[in-house]
C-alpha cells in the first residue's frame, strides 16, 4: 500500500520555517545540506524505535489481548499453512524486521536479550555489556562497533501478562520465573552512517510503517482463510468479538500513538547556531501540530 508522507512533509515544512528563517545566506554549494538539513543517527534510532513501540504496545495489548478473549489463538507456527495463529508479539517484530531488510534504508532490527528461548536472539559478549547498562538504567543505550556501524538498544520490557507466562512455560526457556515490568531484552537498531539527510530521515520512517504494515497485512491474509471466519473491518478484537482491524485502522493508531515521540526525535536536528532555542522550537512546532497548522495525514 501507498503511505502518505504529508506528515512527515508537513512537519519538515513548519520547522523548517522555525530552523532556518533566520539563518545567514546560503552557504556554497555542496555546504548547504551539512550545515542545515542533517539529522544524528540517535535522532533516527529514536524515532524509528518510536514508531516500534507503538506498534508492538497495540498489537500485543488490542491484537493479542482482545484476540485471546475473543478465542483467537497466537504462537510460533503461525506462518505454517494451516496452522490458524498470529504471531506472538516477538515474531511481530521478528516479521517486521524481516521486512526492513528488504528496504533501501539499511536500518537494522532485532531482538536480543541475555536469557532468550531462541538461542539466535542471544546477545554477544561485545553486547552483553550494553544490555547490561541498558537494564540497569531502563534507559537507550548508543554506541558504534566496526561490524554494525552505529547502534541503540532500547529496553524491552514485560508489559502484559501473557508474555510473561509464555517465557515461564516455553520448554526451551532459560529462564522460569519472569515477572512483569522485568527487562526482558533489548530491542537493538543498527545504521552505518552517523548523521542522515532529511529525505533519508523520512525513507527510514516510510519504510518503518510499510514494514509494521506487511507485517499485519501478513496476519490478515491467514485470518480471512480460518475455518471460523474472522471479521476485518474496523472494529477491535475483545470478548466475544471475532474481529480484526482492517491494515489503515491499524496504521492509524499505530500513528497517533508515535507521532509525538517521532516529532521530539526530529527535533534533535541539526541547527545554525543563530536559531531559535531547541525547547522553545519544539513548543512551537507542538502547538502548530496540535492547532491543525500541520497536516498530520492521521
Amino acid at each position: 500500500m501507498t503511505l502518505p508522507r504529508i506528515f512527515f512533509v508537513g512537519v519538515f515544512a513548519c520547522l523548517g520555517i522555525y530552523l532556518f528563517a533566520t539563518a545567514p545566506a546560503p552557504l556554497p554549494d555542496g555546504e548547504a545540506e551539512v550545515a542545515g538539513c542533517r539529522h544524528p543517527v540517535t535522532a533516527l534510532f529514536d524515532g524509528v524505535n518510536a514508531i516500534n513501540d507503538a506498534a508492538r504496545t497495540i498489537y500485543t495489548k488490542r491484537i493479542v489481548g482482545g484476540g485471546l478473549a475473543a478465542g483467537l489463538k497466537f504462537g510460533e507456527e503461525w506462518q505454517e499453512p494451516g496452522v490458524e495463529q498470529g504471531p506472538l508479539p516477538a515474531l511481530f517484530l521478528r516479521a517486521t524486521a524481516a521486512h526492513m531488510e528488504t528496504l533501501p534504508p539499511q536500518m537494522g532490527l532485532y531482538l536480543g536479550s541475555d536469557a532468550p528461548i531462541n538461542k539466535s536472539n542471544l546477545f554477544g559478549e561485545g553486547q552483553v555489556a550494553a544490555f547490561e547498562a541498558v537494564k540497569a538504567t531502563r534507559a537507550p543505550i548508543y554506541s558504534q562497533d566496526a561490524q554494525s556501524g552505529f547502534v541503540a538498544m532500547y529496553p524491552d520490557v514485560a508489559g502484559v501478562a501473557p508474555c510473561v507466562t509464555c517465557h515461564n512455560e516455553h520448554p526451551d526457556t532459560p529462564k522460569k520465573d519472569w515477572k512483569l515490568n522485568d527487562v526482558m531484552g533489548a530491542t537493538t537498531w543498527t545504521y552505518p552512517n552517523a548523521e542522515v539527510t532529511a529525505d533519508q530521515y523520512l525513507g527510514v520512517l516510510d519504510a518503518m510503517y510499510i514494514s509494521v504494515t506487511h507485517t499485519y497485512e501478513s496476519y490478515l491474509g491467514k485470518a480471512a482463510i480460518f475455518d471460523v471466519p474472522v471479521e476485518i473491518g474496523a472494529n477491535w478484537p475483545g470478548e466475544g468479538a471475532r474481529v480484526l482491524p482492517e491494515a489503515e485502522v491499524f496504521l492509524a493508531e499505530v500513528k497517533t500513538q508515535a507521532s509525538p515521540a517521532v516529532l521530539e526525535a526530529m527535533m534533535q536536528e541539526r541547527r545554525h547556531p543563530n536559531s531559535a532555542p531547541q525547547d522553545a522550537l519544539a513548543v512551537q512546532a507542538l502547538q502548530a501540530v496540535e492547532g491543525g497548522q500541520v497536516p498530520c495525514g492521521f
